[in-house]
This record gives C-alpha cells, structure tokens and sequence, in this order.
C-alpha cells in the first residue's frame, strides 16, 4: 500500500522591500517636515511662584471664557478693541498693557491680542495668578 503525502502549499507574502520603503517613508517625512516652518510664536510663560506688584497704572485688557473683551473694566467688542487701546495708552508716556485671560482660552485668542499691541508699539504682560506652595 502507497500513502501519498501531500503536499500543502501556504501562501506567503515577501516582505524583503518593506524595510526599504519604510525607510526612504521615513527620511522623506523627516525633509519635508524640516521645510515646513509655519510662522510659530515662541511663548515664555510668566513664572508665578512669587506675587510682584507693578508700581505704575497700566492699561488692563481682560478677556473672559465667553470671549468679552473689557479695557479697564470697560467691556467693548473685540472689533474695537484697538482704538479703546489706543485712546486707553495715548494719557501714558510709557504705554504697558497687562493682559488677564481666562485659561480655558487658546494661544490664538492670546496671539489676537498681543497682535494688536504689537500693532500699537505697546509693552504687553501676561498676568498669571500665584500657585500653590
């Protein structure tokens, strides 16, 4: 009596070039995310371990979590946000503007702000509140 093996062909897949595409993949990506520099402001946040007073009156912009904007306590749209600035700042000889933003808020409605006191010539301060030793 003959027994027949059989023989059962399984199917493979080559994965030899892989490892090269997944490289040229990889230095393509690193290149072309070196290219593309979008205009990124670099922000260093206030350190607020310690409370300091500032001696003169500057002008206060606040901005609360609905996004109401309020010059010295007074609350105006964000359209005229620019010329209350300027009326706000034309009574200092050194114009500083301090700026208290909700946290719940984004860099962008920050960049908003501080780009219109750029606009102005201004010197702007984040405020922060103390933490908790």
């Amino acid at each position: 009596m003959k027994i027949k093996r059989r023989h059962k062909e399984a199917a493979e897949v080559s994965t030899e070039s892989l490892n090269d595409i997944m490289f040229f993949l990889l230095l393509f990506f690193l290149i072309i995310s070196t290219l593309v520099n979008p205009s990124v402001m670099k922000l260093a946040l206030p350190n607020s371990k310690s409370a300091v007073q500032m001696t003169l009156q500057p002008v206060t912009v606040e901005v609360n979590a609905d996004h109401e904007y309020a010059v010295n306590k007074t609350k105006i749209a964000f359209s005229d946000l620019e010329n209350a600035l300027r009326f706000a700042i034309s009574k200092q000889t050194t114009p500083t503007v301090v700026l208290k933003l909700d946290k719940s808020l984004t860099v962008q409605d920050l960049a908003d702000v501080m780009q219109i006191g750029y606009n102005l010539g201004v010197k702007m301060v984040l405020s922060t509140k103390a933490t908790d030793k």
